[in-house]
């Protein structure tokens, strides 16, 4: 599967000069930096220093902006972690675990399962897009609206796995997501629930939306209180001991990281759905799986290395589509699809074929990335991890305050700063009466998506379910799907009925259970 030669003019291009390597470090921090700052994203730190690239030679344009990527996708996690911001919507699912693991004093160990899971993640991804890039492209030219619907079905079954004490207001909160997720300008053109407002007809600033219900709202709460962490002096202290601890606990789950980094490369893959849903389906197989799925949404490190590992090898599968086929799979690949265009370079099969050696030196080069940010992030994470120091009296103005300014960047009107205070206002009361906020901000951010997906397979059917006869790929992803979801449930039954819970066997005598005993 791997063209030889090309690997081996690969390493030549490479090693030919230093000078591609010198914008490595600088990206992964930019892109930390960015990825940790509440309201920034990483594909806003990629189209600010987009025009930077212009004075470089295409390879270092292509590694610099890739670090910038690849720092983002840890950096959302680490806000994600501490302040229960997730700083792209790809570390949604970390806020799980990750900010309750932050509250019980575990943050340095939360940040030390992120950051390996994030290394190990970006590994993974470009280690597949490397062997497999070729296969891949192929299968992506198969995927349709049906099966992508099918796809971010999966990412929406999440809201019924984050039940809390209540499954019904789970699936309440997230209806309620869907709904907002309608407003605006439906994919067919019809005008819905904007109430004269110009500023909603392009739909619910989502990523304002979503500060607004996970961290301003948790604010509210929080901010009567002294600091984030409680206790003592010692509770609030960063170790480097104890991050490690958290890199020694996050390998010792290596199937989760496994499955992680295969999740987010097969659904990053896709155009267009990318990290968003990859996060929340590895996090939502991995509770599933778990002996103890009660656990996850209280602090349980499984659910932060499902999470980190899942985004950061998306980052690979997006690379997919981007080298092969010349469409990129999210906002960050659109940005580097607009430097190909800067130097002049047109992405796609023909690319693929004629520039095989720069596409593996791209490849090559982004492998010892993933081995740069661990020693980046080992390096920075103390410094980026001193807000658990902070009073609350100074923090919560601060983060609200970026956060708000934030908002304007994104939206460019005060558009975005309004819906980030009435969206906090939402979260404070869905968490005080016990609604799901994660419920709701899946809803709202896959419900759009999915409805346009579906739209689409309607128009190409024209309504006829015979349609489906013709899409073998839809059925196979929907079997994993329908297994995914209910094959637990019914081994557990199985478990259950012949005695696998600690009680007698069906049919039992008592002599029999004793001797079982």
């Amino acid at each position: 599967m791997i063209d030889l030669g090309s690997l081996s003019d690969a390493f030549a291009l490479l090693g030919s000069s230093f000078t591609p390597w010198m914008f490595v470090v600088p990206g992964l921090v930019i892109g930390l930096v960015f990825g940790c700052v509440p309201g920034l994203q990483t594909s806003m730190a990629m189209a600010v220093f987009l025009p930077a690239t212009l004075t470089m030679d295409f390879l270092s344009a292509m590694l610099f902006l890739t670090a910038i990527f690849t720092g983002g996708q840890f950096g959302g996690g680490v806000s994600a972690i501490l302040m229960n911001i997730p700083g792209t919507s790809s570390a949604v699912a970390t806020t799980f675990d990750g900010y309750p693991m932050a509250r019980q004093g575990r943050h340095n160990e939360a940040l030390g399962v992120a950051l390996i899971a994030s290394t190990v993640g970006t590994f993974f991804g470009y280690t597949a897009l490397l062997v497999l890039i070729g296969p891949l492209s192929k299968v992506v030219l198969k995927l349709g609206p049906t099966e992508m619907f099918v796809v971010i079905l999966w990412g929406l079954t999440l809201i019924a796995t984050l039940r809390g004490r209540y499954l019904g207001r789970s699936l309440l909160a997230g209806t309620i997501g869907l709904l907002i997720g309608t407003i605006g300008m439906s994919p067919n053109g019809v005008l819905r629930g904007t109430l004269g407002n110009d500023h909603l007809i392009d739909g619910v600033p989502v990523i304002p939306a979503m500060i607004g219900m996970f961290a301003a709202s948790e604010l509210f709460t929080v901010g009567r209180g002294a600091y984030l962490v409680e206790g003592d002096v010692n509770a609030r202290k960063v170790s480097l001991r104890r991050i490690f601890a958290g890199v020694k606990l996050g390998l010792s789950t290596p199937m989760i990281l496994l499955r992680g980094g295969l999740i987010g490369t097969l659904v990053g893959a896709v155009p267009g759905v990318g990290s968003s849903v990859a996060n929340l389906v590895s996090y939502s197989e991995t509770r599933r799986r778990a002996k103890n799925p009660e656990s996850f949404g209280k602090g349980d490190p499984r659910g932060v290395a499902a999470s980190e590992s899942a985004n950061s090898s998306s980052e690979g599968g997006s690379m997919v589509s981007l080298f092969a086929l010349g469409l990129p799979g999210g906002a960050g690949t659109a940005i580097l699809l607009a430097a190909f265009n800067m130097h002049n370079i047109t992405g796609g099969p023909r690319f693929l074929r004629e520039h095989s050696d720069v596409v593996y030196a791209v490849i090559l080069a982004n492998l010892a990335q993933a081995v740069l940010l661990l020693i980046v992030g080992l390096i920075l994470i103390r410094v980026l991890s001193a807000i658990v120091k902070v009073p609350l009296r100074y923090l919560v103005p601060i983060v609200l305050s970026m956060s708000a300014f934030g908002a304007y960047g994104l939206t460019g009107t005060m558009a975005g700063p309004v819906t980030l205070l009435v969206f906090a206002m939402l979260g404070w009361a869905l968490r005080r009466y016990e609604y799901s906020i994660p419920g709701a901000v899946i809803g709202l951010l896959l419900g759009r998506m999915a409805e346009g997906e579906l739209l689409r397979s309607y128009q190409i059917s024209g309504g006829h379910l015979d349609y489906l006869l013709t899409r073998p790929v839809t059925f196979l992803l929907l079997v994993i799907l329908l297994a995914s979801l209910f094959l637990p449930m019914i081994l557990e039954q199985r478990k259950r009925s012949r005695g696998g819970d600690g009680g007698p066997p069906r049919n039992a005598s008592p002599v029999t259970s004793d001797k079982s005993a």
